[in-house]
């Protein structure tokens, strides 16, 4: 039997092409001006949207549960900041992707020596694994929890469920696309559920997001995990490469069409992840800061939610959780095929790479590691692969001789650079806290 890199069979190829190539028409239709009506602007939905899930992921729910049980409404800040940091950067990937018809993982292959794109790659390849472990952790999570069953059986659930998703790949990027999104729909409307049950201070919620404020050196671990959890490397390798996938632009009307699509994907996608990360930050404060500031664990967080807010709420937060688990899962499979194929030039079957990836988070539940532990740490780590793929982005997309007058204007450059500094310095920070250089560190 004759497989493609990602282990289809040669039916699964042809079919997956067909499925494309249906989308695909119907976008130059759109582009063309043969196709009107007011859902047209869903054909271009897409990409962002795959991408937005690795901003609700578990290591996600990990660090909004102990931001908001330990310290209230006053990191939302820093989840709002992060938020719009990650706009700022996918829009970006997903420019690089529509200009030049190529991800950032290749450009780089192009443009840099290679011993630094040997780094970038392993890297990215540490990302990947730290992104598997905590995606596999949350799902495991909440199915252990869900069927009362050990928390390695879960991950069993997990991984087998996870597999049978990327097989739908072999139907079009479309139908993935659809997955994905219905994925985010089903996280979005259980949050929306947890506002209207977890009595919110909406005063206290608002303030928490335009007063910035690092209570202390623990509040500063959490803080670089929210950041690490919400801009994600391995999102904006992975969404440079999902515009290519789908209608390359053919003469320059085409290109700035679906850039202004693009753009505007960006913007909605994320908000809806912000929002969603907003919402799981104010229920945990809502619902634990008060009398239950030590709940620190996603296990202990449901566990306290039945007798806090009823049961409905328990169940609605695990249906989240385990949605989040799964469409993460995938996701991230298909940025670490893209990261490995851009850098080194091939990839390796589909199983394998499932198998290579999620290796190191049974090792974790296998050495009973605490996992909600593990998984806001996976987030630091995250975090502090982070500046690589945005430093790299920012100078791409700065070059004219790479983007051509698609190339970022004065304003966005500085503010691209600016975001990546911030977020490098952070790092610097957390690694000072990490080796107790800042031992009795305060800040109001």
């Amino acid at each position: 039997m004759v497989t493609d890199i990602h282990g289809l069979d040669t039916q699964g190829k042809v079919a997956a092409e067909q499925g494309s190539d249906r989308t695909t028409d119907a976008i130059r239709d759109a582009l063309a001006g043969r196709r009107h009506g007011r859902f047209t602007f869903l054909l271009f939905a897409g990409p962002a949207v795959i991408s937005s899930i690795a901003y609700m992921d578990p290591g996600n729910f990990a660090t909004n549960i102990q931001a908001g049980a330990k310290y209230g409404y006053t990191l939302l800040w820093v989840v709002l900041l992060a938020n719009l940091v990650a706009m700022v950067f996918q829009g970006l990937s997903a420019k690089l992707g529509i200009v030049t018809n190529r991800n950032l993982a290749e450009i780089s292959r192009d443009h840099l020596p290679k011993p630094v794109v040997w780094g970038m790659w392993v890297t990215g390849e540490i990302a990947a694994m730290a992104t598997d472990l905590a995606e596999f952790l949350g799902g495991a999570i909440g199915f252990s929890l869900l069927f009362g069953i050990p928390l390695l059986a879960g991950m069993a659930i997990t991984a087998v469920i996870t597999y049978g998703i990327l097989l739908f790949e072999r139907g079009g990027f479309r139908v993935m696309e659809l997955i994905i999104g219905a994925m985010v729909a089903i996280i979005g409307l259980c949050y929306l559920i947890e506002v209207f049950i977890a009595p919110i201070s909406w005063t206290g919620a608002l303030a928490g997001m335009v007063t910035p404020s690092i209570p202390s050196a623990e509040a500063l671990t959490i803080a670089v995990g929210i950041i690490g959890a919400t801009v994600m490397p391995h999102a904006i390798y992975l969404h440079s490469g999902l515009t290519q996938a789908r209608a390359p632009a053919r003469d320059e009307r085409e290109r700035r069409a679906l850039l202004r699509w693009s753009n505007r994907e960006v913007v909605v996608a994320l908000a809806v992840a912000g929002l969603v990360n907003m919402a799981m930050v104010m229920m945990a404060s809502a619902a634990f800061h008060l009398g239950h500031s030590d709940v620190g664990e996603i296990e202990t967080a449901y566990k306290t939610l039945t007798p806090l807010l009823g049961a409905g709420a328990a169940a609605v937060f695990l249906v989240s959780l385990i949605a989040s688990g799964v469409s993460s899962s995938v996701v991230g499979t298909m940025a670490g095929q893209l990261i490995m194929q851009g850098f080194v030039g091939f990839a390796i079957p589909l199983l394998v790479r499932r198998l290579v990836t999620m290796i190191p988070a049974f090792v974790v539940v296998w050495l009973g590691v605490d996992a909600t532990n593990a998984l806001v740490m996976s987030q630091v780590v995250l975090s502090l692969a982070l500046p690589v793929p945005m430093i790299a982005l920012v100078w791409f997309t700065g070059r004219k001789s790479i983007m051509g007058r698609y190339a970022n204007g004065r304003l966005l450059q500085s503010v691209a650079v600016l975001g990546a500094v911030v977020v490098s310095i952070l790092n610097v920070v957390l690694l000072a806290q990490t080796f107790g250089l800042l031992d009795g560190w305060s800040a109001g």
